[in-house]
């Protein structure tokens, strides 16, 4: 969810994109946002989600562990 609201995405975006039904993405967005990770920006009548610094920052270092954990498991 991170990186699909890197450039800012509708609720129904994010619905699709993690193939999630509305009912489960709610609490999934609401612990994002009340961690600091997304925020809700209102642009018009509707609400985009953002990721924030905090989130961008997650996000590049959970790539960099994956990234390194594959390059351990891969030599196995």
């Amino acid at each position: 969810m991170l990186k699909l609201c890197m450039n800012g995405a509708s609720k129904t975006r994010i619905v699709y994109q993690a193939n999630l039904n509305s009912a489960s993405a709610k609490p999934y967005i609401e612990h994002l946002i009340n961690n600091g990770l997304v925020e809700k920006v209102p642009v018009g009548s509707k609400i985009i989600y953002k990721t924030t610094p905090k989130g961008v920052e997650l996000t590049r270092v959970f790539n960099q562990f994956h990234s390194e954990m594959n390059k351990l498991f891969s030599c196995v």
